[in-house]
Formats: structure tokens, C-alpha cells, sequence
């Protein structure tokens, strides 16, 4: 009979896939031993494979390179790293090392590219677009790069004011793009993207704010939809309506040469995903020469801003099983020794779902199971009201130890989930492990953070300081009292 979770998994899936395999009656993930990985390190641990950035991105070059060749497309393309994904250094430093360029969002952004600078990661050919809302610190920091002569950081206008103010703080003359506010989905709350500025207003605010200033110089037309980059009906009529704009802008001013179509690819998580990457680029690509070609425009060169396609699938996170409670006839909750509020925010936060497999067992006979994290917090769990597909996993018992993974965990989970700070119920931050590969193939790991401690807890909170102060208080009582006496 047919019952072992293998079995599941050979059923439902195609299987083994290009990063999962089992090997020894373990799950390896890019060829690591995810078991060993457990018992050099403990659980719950959270993970970074560095070299599948490398290979994202590279995968997205070489998409974007065969579209060009295919349609003698005249332009350069660009992949630019979304910084919000992943601030990490050791993120940025493997994503650095493909001849790639940054997009930021925030103030503190600049310092981060002016510390990969010193280092030599990137240079003043670097392009670095800055989205986002601009506060007066986001613009002091934009305008000290450029005025250091940082020579491709092109400011993105969200806003009306933000060329004014730029135009105050920056010496001589500087390059911008404007974002266009995409319209959503009917299914969205809102109509338009708070982001940006509407499709008809953009002509109208080149003219008026551009144009006439000497000093600024449109370079780029930014893109981008809330849901990303899909291949439906609603993806195309939007690009095209961006198309006509671009267009538009382009016959009246001769500096505009690239189109940022912003981030948007979707990463895989499921044993079931598909999607066809290549087609999508091809299209995308194709569709641009065909409205520039009708409108006897240049074509533009080509920027992307991809995130969590960059560094998702990068990461993972492996829990400990420790302990089944029955609490009806139907339900079995499976308590993982962390929390998903903590770890996993977004699996409660916008209901995301993540490929979860055992790590060990999968020759065990298999059970419908609910996953509750540790907090007292009634939405600490990932389970099959809240996800597509019902949870299944070997059966629950004292006596094997059960491991389970979470994979492509790498964007915006560390950085959501306050990495380093305060945690919900003062469940600990878990450790985190860098795993590199070299040239000839050779893995190795160390220790990026270990897990939180009570100390760091407290000192955040305070009580540590309030110590010393008692501690200091003290001593000088004593004192005072020695000398009395």
C-alpha cells in the first residue's frame, strides 16, 4: 500500500525537481544536506543559499538577452537590484558580483550605496534609481551623491514637489525619470496607485516642470503594477497604456531613452508552480518594439528592479516538530518550536504561502495536519483555511524527531519581521547560517547571527539599562555609608 509520504509526493508532484532531491531519506535543497545542516547547527535556524542569487539573476540576463537578439532590439538592458527585498550585506555583495545596479527606497538606502562604494562594490557608473516618497533626508542624501559626482543616480518623481526640491539641494544638472501611477485591478480597494503620477498628468507635468527647468534632464519612464508581472489581459493593457505614454514623452523630449518596468516576477512557491519566465520576457520585449515601431520612436533601454525574484529563492527556514495537540475529532496542530508571526510574517500578514516539506521521514506513513507557531496569538499558524493546499506530513511521534523546512523564504522576511529587535511574545530571533559554494563546487557554511538571547531582549526594553542604574545607585549608597561610618 501506498502510504508513506514519498509515496504523496511521487503521486502528487513531479519529482525530484531541479533544487529538491532525496538522498539518504533526507531532503537536500541545492545539493545541502538539509539534515546535517540541522545537526551542526540545532533548529529552528534560518538559512541563506547565496550562490541562487547568482543564478536569478544571471537566468533573468540571459532571458532578456535572447528576447533582444530574437527582434534586433536596439537598446541595452539593465537589471537592477530592489534593496527592499534584502538590505543584507551578504545579499548585496553576492548580487553585486553580476555586474547588476541598485534601486532604492528610503534615506538610509544612500548609505548603504555609499558604504558598498568604499568597498569597491560599485562606482559612479553604477545606476542607482531612487523610488519612493522623498522626505527632506531621502533628498539631502540623493542630492550629496549626485553633487559627489556620482553620475547615474537618477532620482524616480513620485510627486509634483520632489523637482523643486531637488533642484535646491543639486549642483548643476541632474538626470530624473517619473513614475507613472498604474491603475488597479477592479478587485483592489482603490482605483490608482498612491505611488507615482497618473497616466494623463505626465505630458502635462513634463512641460510645465521639466522642461522649463534647465537643470533636469528626463532619462527614464518608470512602470509598475501592484500584482506584478503576469500574463493576463489586465498586465497588457496596462503596459500598453505605459507604452503610449512613453511614446508620447519621447516624440517631445529627445533625453528620454529607458523604460523601467519595474520588478514583479513571481518566485516558485509550490512543487506545482509554472511559469514561463523566457515567454513573458520575449513578449514583453516584443510588444515594446512593435508600439515603438507603430510610433517611429527609438526603443529604450530596458530596466528591471526585481526583488524578491533576486533573493527569494535564496532563503529557507527549518523547524523542529515539537509536539502534536488533538484538539477535536478532525483537527491535529503540529507545534513548531518558533513562531510564523516572527519568522514567517508574511504567512499571516498577506496569507503567503511557501513550499513546506519534511526534512526527515519521508519513508513514514503521512497525516493531515494544522501548523501552530509558539506566541498565545490566535493568527500564529499556517494551515489549509488560510493556504490553497492542506498540509500533509509523516505521522507525529514522541519518540523520531520530525524536521520541516520552509523554502524560498529570502524577501523582506527578516527585514518585516524585525531582524534583531523586539519579537512578538519575546520568541527569539532564530540563528542564521550562510551557506556559499565555490568554483568547484565545494559548500560551505558559518554563522551569520546566532539565535537571540534574554540579555538582548531586555536590553531593548530597557531593563538592562534600568540594572546598571541600580547597580550604580547602590554602589554609591555603600560608599556614602562607608564614609559615615
Amino acid at each position: 500500500m501506498n502510504n508513506k509520504y514519498i509515496d504523496l509526493i511521487d503521486q502528487s508532484f513531479d519529482f525530484p525537481q531541479p533544487e529538491f532531491k532525496l538522498e539518504d531519506k533526507t531532503l537536500h535543497f541545492h545539493d545541502i544536506d538539509l539534515m546535517t545542516l540541522v545537526e551542526t547547527y540545532g533548529a529552528p535556524l534560518k538559512f541563506t543559499y547565496l550562490p541562487q542569487i547568482s543564478n536569478n539573476i544571471q537566468r533573468a540576463k540571459t532571458w532578456f538577452a535572447d528576447a533582444f537578439k530574437k527582434y534586433n532590439y536596439k537598446g541595452q538592458y539593465k537589471y537592477c537590484y530592489c534593496t527592499k527585498s534584502s538590505h543584507f550585506k551578504h545579499v548585496l555583495d553576492e548580487a553585486l558580483s553580476n555586474d547588476i545596479h541598485i534601486e532604492t527606497s528610503s534615506a538610509f538606502d544612500l548609505d548603504i550605496v555609499r558604504a558598498l562604494k568604499k568597498e569597491g562594490k560599485i562606482t559612479d557608473k553604477t545606476y542607482v534609481l531612487s523610488n519612493g516618497f522623498k522626505r527632506e533626508k531621502y533628498i539631502s542624501n540623493i542630492a550629496a551623491l549626485i553633487n559627489d559626482g556620482h553620475q547615474n543616480c537618477i532620482p524616480i518623481i513620485d510627486n509634483y514637489e520632489e523637482i523643486d526640491l531637488l533642484s535646491e539641494e543639486i549642483n548643476g544638472k541632474f538626470q530624473v525619470g517619473i513614475r507613472i501611477a498604474s491603475e488597479e485591478e477592479p478587485k483592489f480597494e482603490f482605483y490608482t496607485s498612491r505611488l507615482g503620477i497618473g497616466y494623463k498628468n505626465i505630458v502635462p507635468f513634463y512641460k510645465n516642470q521639466i522642461h522649463t527647468n534647465k537643470k533636469v534632464e528626463l532619462k527614464m519612464l518608470h512602470f509598475f503594477i501592484n500584482t506584478g508581472i503576469r500574463d493576463n489581459a489586465y498586465y497588457w493593457n496596462e503596459l500598453h497604456k505605459c507604452l503610449k505614454v512613453y511614446t508620447s514623452l519621447k516624440k517631445i523630449c529627445p533625453t528620454l531613452d529607458s523604460l523601467n518596468i519595474g520588478g514583479g516576477f513571481p518566485i516558485k512557491n509550490s512543487l506545482a508552480f509554472d511559469f514561463d519566465y523566457a515567454y513573458m520576457v520575449d513578449e514583453i520585449v516584443n510588444q515594446i518594439k512593435i508600439v515603438c515601431d507603430e510610433e517611429e520612436v527609438d526603443t529604450p533601454n530596458i530596466f528591471t528592479e526585481f526583488g524578491s525574484f533576486t533573493v527569494g529563492e535564496s532563503g529557507g527556514a527549518i523547524y523542529k516538530i515539537l509536539y502534536q495537540k488533538q484538539q477535536n475529532d478532525r483537527e491535529k496542530w503540529n507545534m513548531i518550536n518558533s513562531s510564523f508571526i516572527t519568522t514567517l510574517p508574511d504567512t499571516w500578514a498577506i496569507n503567503k504561502r511557501f513550499i513546506m516539506l519534511p526534512i526527515n521521514r519521508w519513508r513514514d506513513s503521512y497525516e493531515r495536519v494544522l501548523l501552530g507557531g509558539l506566541t498565545c496569538d490566535s493568527d500564529d499558524y499556517y494551515n489549509s483555511e488560510q493556504h490553497v493546499n492542506a498540509i500533509y506530513l509523516p505521522k507525529y511521534n514522541k519518540d523520531k524527531d520530525l524536521y520541516i523546512g520552509f523554502f524560498n523564504t529570502g524577501a523582506y522576511q527578516e527585514t518585516i519581521g524585525g531582524f534583531g529587535g523586539l519579537q512578538h511574545c519575546l520568541i527569539p530571533t532564530p540563528k542564521h547560517v550562510l551557506i556559499q559554494k565555490d568554483e568547484d563546487g565545494k559548500l560551505s557554511t558559518r554563522v551569520f547571527a546566532e539565535q537571540q538571547k534574554s540579555e538582548d531582549l531586555l536590553s531593548i526594553l530597557g531593563y538592562e539599562a534600568e540594572s546598571k542604574e541600580t547597580n550604580t545607585s547602590r554602589a554609591k549608597t555603600a560608599e556614602l555609608l562607608e564614609n559615615r561610618i
